[in-house]
Parts: C-alpha cells; structure tokens; sequence
C-alpha cells in the first residue's frame, strides 16, 4: 500500500526552451528559399491587380464574401460551384499523403506555416539575442537591463510580424488599398480589426512561444503520419552501425573502425564524436541518434550539421541523411541502399499520384466546360397546380437565372416537350428577360395546358425548360415536370 505521506510521482514535464544554433548546408539553404517564396506569395499575392473589367474588383485574389464569389486570376468561383474548392482541398489533402509516403514529414518541416514563422521568428531572435549559447545564457540570466532592453526588441519585432500576417490576412477578403487606407484612418469595420488582433496575436505566440509545441501537442499530423509511411519512405535518419561506439575526438590519429586497443581491447570508436551537433540545431529539441520520434519534422538541419562536423573531422559524409528502412537493413548486412527514385516512384507513390491526378483534371475539365450562364427551376407547390376559369391547368415555376458576365445579358426562356404547354413571363413580355451583370435574378413563369388537352388530363408530363444567352447562343437547359389533374 502507499503511504499517506507518498506523493505519486508527477507525469507532466516542464517545457525546456528549445535554442536552435545556427547552422549552414543544403536543407538550411533549401529552407530559407521555401520561406523567402512562401512569405513572399502570402504577403504579396493581396496587392497584385487583374483586369476583369469595369464591373468586377480588380484583385488578382480575393474571397468577395458580400458578393459570394472567389476570384483567383481568371478564374471566378461562384456559390454553386463550391464543388472547384472541395475538390482542392481533396488535392491538398491526397498531396500530403502522396510527399509524406514519399519523403516522410517534408511538408512539416518546410512549408507548414507554423515551420515558416517559427523559422523567421527565430531568426529574428538570433540576430537579437545572438546564436544558441549566448540565448540560453540570457535565458537563465535574472532580470536586468540588457534582459529587459533585448526581450523588449524581440517582441516588439514578433509583434510587427505578427500584424503583418494579420493584416495580409484580411487583405485576401476585400478590396487591398481601400482597406489598407480605412485601417489607417480608423475606418474600416470593426471585424477587421478583430481579425487582426486575433492572428497578431496567435502568431506571437506560436511562433514566438509555442513553437514545437504546437508540432507536438496541436497539430494532429504526427499522430496520422505512420499511417501513410512505410518501410520503403525516405525520413532522417541516423547511420548508428557506422556511428557507434560514439566518443570524443582526441588530438592524434584514431584507428580504423573494427580494430582493438591493444591495451584496453576494446574495439575503435565509431565516427559520431558525440559533439551534440545535430541535437543543438534541432528546432524540435530532440536527438536523431535515438531514432524515429514522433516529433522529429524531417527537416535536415541535422544533417547539414552533422556533415560539416565529418568534413572538419576528416570522415566521409552521410552519418546522419535521409534513409529508408530497407536501405538501413541493406547497409548494416553490407550492401547497397536503393536509389531515391526506386523509393519515391513505387505501388504506394504511383497511386497517391494517379489519384491526385484524376482529381485535377477532372476540374480542368469541368472548368472549361462549365458556362457563364445558370438556371435553377424550382416548381410552386403550394398549390400543385391552379384550374383557370376556362378548365386551363397553369403550373408555376421560379427561374434563378444566372449571369456571369460583366454586362448586362438579355436570356430568352423557352422550353421543349411533347405535351402542348403555353409559356409566358411573369412582368416580361415576349420570352426574353434581360439579367444584370455579374447577378443572379429570379424569374417567375407559368406554364400552361388547355382543358381537356393530355398534359391537363395527365398526372404528370416531363418537359425540359431552356434559357438561351442571345448575346453569343449560348445556352442551358433544366428538367422538370408539368404536373395536371391526373384524371
């Protein structure tokens, strides 16, 4: 039993502040240009014009939520085509799965947003405070006036950034320069300046403050990424076969790998020096050498720094590089690993892409196919039908015309069926209803069978409803029914 005085042990473990060390290579270059692109696509996208003309907002990209359309360059997302956004999401998505059984959690460690400004929170936090040993000494350095005076310019730095991202933000959502200048003259609505507080605010602290936290504990992608991986995806890896046993360089030549000490008979220490290199760069605050962890983003620092260290020391590259498990189970019988390409192009790979694919073209299909011209029938059913004083049966029907274009379309209303039925405009005369640009309108009509006719007698009978663009022909159809009194 336990004592009363026995306290159970706590399983919470205080956070340890993560200090990365600068470091310099491939994948710390390859980094700084994905975040130099991605920041820049983010911050600049807002500001770019294109012409749609005289009645449509000239922002290259924008999420017009007053009026319900998306516009991205060319391209313009109606309400009823939502289908284009689900289906990039199901490619975002199908994208994911397909680099993550490919090259492990690439897209965590260098293009997640929270990678992104985690980084450039960082950097800004080295050029302040300098490299990793003097921030972890200001860390545990008590409060004074060079504490105070650096924290100060840090998060007034982080804060800047921070309403920066805010207010790219909500740049996406209206008109750039408009708003820009009604931010500054305090006029702009309230909810923009609530949505920019809020995203200042959230980036300040996760990217200045929660940093792999939000990787470890927010973020659901590392619990799900062993689904998609398999022994045959390349990850960041540690070679321990060629590694251990680890131990510090000494001055003087060491032996060969696999010869004895002839005092101690003990066997040649492996190429890790043990210097902690790559766990002091890591952003994760972990060490590859213990092997896969969750929290490991793949990001290579540690390879980088890792082989600046075997080329200062005379040995030869690789000790820590992206590595599948076949290839480690082939190096330790030794043998030769796969080529990059056998691992990235194989079953599991091939189908991601196949359905990636599929998915894209089938919006680049039903994008050039779709018109600039709908319609929407829905038939009044309250009543189902009205008996006229002269034993006529009239139907009525709401008509949701749409129009796409920028000016003004005159639609002509027609329909096709083998039952007689007499069409007509409800406040229109003739056939023809003239649509304002770039609106939807709805139209009422009333189709009509005269007594006695066999659409009269009849329960139901099918007809097809058109509506023509007389600007350039183009035309559109809806089916539906006529219903009569079913005698």
């Amino acid at each position: 039993m336990t004592s009363p005085d026995t306290q159970p042990a706590s399983l919470y473990a205080k956070r340890e502040p993560v200090f990365p060390r600068r470091v310099k290579g491939t994948f710390r270059t390859l980094k700084w240009w994905i975040m130099a692109v991605t920041l820049g696509i983010y911050y600049i996208t807002p500001w770019i014009r294109w012409d749609r003309g005289p009645n449509l907002p000239d922002q290259a990209v924008l999420v017009d939520i007053a009026n319900r359309r998306f516009f991205f360059f060319m391209i313009e997302i109606w309400p009823h085509e939502f289908y284009f956004v689900a289906g990039l999401l199901i490619m975002a998505g199908l994208g994911l799965f397909l680099f993550t059984s490919a090259a492990g959690r690439v897209w965590c460690g260098y293009a997640c947003p929270q990678t992104v400004w985690t980084d450039l929170f960082i950097l800004v936090e080295r050029w302040i405070e300098g490299d990793r040993n003097a921030r972890v000494r200001l860390h545990h350095q008590s409060w004074n006036a060079e504490k105070i005076r650096k924290r100060l310019v840090k998060w007034v730095v982080w804060l800047f950034i921070g309403l920066a991202t805010g207010g790219a933000w909500v740049f996406y959502f209206t008109d750039a320069p408009t708003l820009l200048g009604n931010l500054l003259t305090f006029s702009a609505h309230p909810a923009a300046y609530i949505t920019i507080a809020i995203l200042t605010l959230t980036t300040f602290a996760f990217g200045g403050f929660a940093r792999e936290q939000i990787c470890i504990y927010a973020c659901p992608w590392p619990r799900i990424q062993a689904a998609m991986v398999d022994e045959d995806t390349i990850t960041v890896a540690y070679r321990d076969w060629r590694g251990e046993p680890r131990g510090k360089l000494h001055k003087g030549a060491a032996p060969a790998k696999g010869a004895h000490d002839l005092v101690s008979s003990a066997p040649a220490k492996g190429d890790c020096i043990d210097c902690m290199a790559c766990a002091n760069v890591c952003p994760m605050g972990i060490d590859i050498r213990n092997g896969q962890q969750m929290e490991c983003i793949t990001c290579a620092l540690c390879i980088d720094a890792c082989d600046d260290v075997m080329d200062r020391i005379g040995k030869p590259r690789g000790l820590i590089s992206y590595l599948a498990y076949t290839d480690e189970v082939a190096e330790r019988a030794g043998g030769k690993p796969k080529s990059v390409w056998k691992h990235v192009f194989r079953l599991r790979t091939l189908l991601y892409t196949a359905l990636w694919s599929g998915v894209g073209v089938a919006l680049v299909v039903a994008l050039f196919l779709r018109t600039d011209i709908d319609v929407n029938v829905t038939p009044v059913r309250n009543p189902t039908f009205v008996t006229l004083s002269d034993g006529a049966i009239r139907n009525t029907y709401d008509l949701r015309l749409l129009n796409k274009h920028g000016d003004d379309r005159q639609f002509q209303i027609s329909l096709t069926s083998d039952a007689a039925l007499e069409l007509t405009l409800e406040g229109a005369p003739g056939q023809v209803v003239t649509v304002p640009a770039n609106q939807t309108m709805t139209q009422r009509i009333y189709l009509t069978a005269q007594a006695g006719s066999p659409a009269a007698l009849a329960e139901r009978s099918e007809l097809r409803l058109w509506v023509e663009d007389l600007g350039n022909t183009e035309r559109v159809h809806h089916d539906t029914i006529f219903n009569g009194k079913g005698d």
